[in-house]
């Protein structure tokens, strides 16, 4: 049996939401913030998915531990692109390689499914095969690379965007 459960955020999930972020600002190129976020700069990212909708905050329970979560929101602000989303997935350091990303991403692109969204985006920092692969495995398929988009940890890093069609 499965011990992962998915359901929507709550309000008491701030604080492990912004520790798993944080952990990949401070060890990794997978996002681009180079500083910490607060609590509260992260609670105002979080009232961006209150509700049901195309933008949504996932997260996958292990144990009684957030072991993970996934996100789809806004790919751009003009309205032409309101079918469109940007997803976005981050697992605990502790927890990679054990189906986490998967079990998120498939319980939010099912969300998604009865959303007025055509097309859902995401954005992989390469080298990074295994979000490539969760990426893929899921229908992504890559549409356009970002040569040396980003900086951080003193070098350039290059951005892969991938995109699927939602039903």
């Amino acid at each position: 049996m499965d011990p992962t459960r998915v359901r929507g955020a709550v309000s008491g999930d701030l604080k492990a939401l912004t520790d798993i972020y944080n952990h990949y600002v401070k060890t990794s190129p997978a996002t681009f913030d180079l500083e910490p976020v607060s609590l509260e700069a992260r609670g105002e990212w979080m009232s961006r998915y209150a509700g049901a909708g195309r933008h949504r905050l996932l997260v996958a329970i292990v144990g009684d531990a957030i072991a993970g979560y996934a996100t789809s929101g806004k790919l751009r602000e003009k309205p032409g692109y309101l079918t469109s989303v940007e997803t976005t997935v981050y697992v605990h350091p502790d927890r990679q390689a054990r189906g986490i990303g998967a079990r998120l991403y498939a319980a939010l692109l099912a969300a998604l499914a009865g959303e007025d969204v055509h097309r859902a985006y995401a954005a992989v920092v390469l080298p990074n095969p295994a979000s490539v692969a969760l990426h893929v495995r899921f229908g992504f398929e890559p549409v356009g690379l970002y040569r040396e988009a980003g900086r951080k940890f003193g070098r350039f890093w290059d951005v892969q965007w991938f995109e699927r069609p939602l039903p």
